[in-house]
């Protein structure tokens, strides 16, 4: 099965694979982020980090709040960073929340914190939302 933005996604995980083989776990995840962003630069791919996106609920004409998710990868990509022992269903509930706050339809959620590096890949359709592993 050929996943959406499977090119860009790749690339990530293999910098996402190549911060943590060098980092390791123990780590804040800022840390994690801006090792993230050098192998991201070095693998070629344009990003924008933690851009700030309104919130909207209903039919309010005012934002409620601002969310800034870590990455957005070639403006189509999200990517969530986690550094915790072990990506939990809120995790997972969130990274969903932004990427609809967002308007995009693929995203990863990649957790540095565990012994080996774990990521999930999200795809949000105009029906459901899921996550899956490559």
């Amino acid at each position: 099965m050929e996943y959406k933005h499977a090119d860009i996604t790749q690339k990530i995980i293999g910098a996402s694979f190549e911060v943590h083989k060098f980092l390791g776990n123990g780590f804040q995840e800022v840390i994690y982020q801006r090792a993230l962003a050098y192998e991201m630069r070095t693998a070629g791919l344009e990003f924008a980090r933690e851009i700030e996106q309104e919130i909207f609920y209903k039919e309010l004409q005012e934002p409620i709040g601002t969310r800034r998710a870590d990455f957005v990868v070639e403006g189509k990509v999200l990517v969530e960073i986690k550094a915790v022992i072990q990506l939990e269903d809120v995790h997972m509930a969130q990274a969903l929340n932004y990427l609809k706050a967002y308007k995009l339809e693929v995203g990863l959620l990649i957790n540095f914190g565990s012994k080996s590096m774990e990521f999930k890949r999200l795809i949000l359709t105009q029906q459901s939302a899921k996550s899956n592993h490559p």
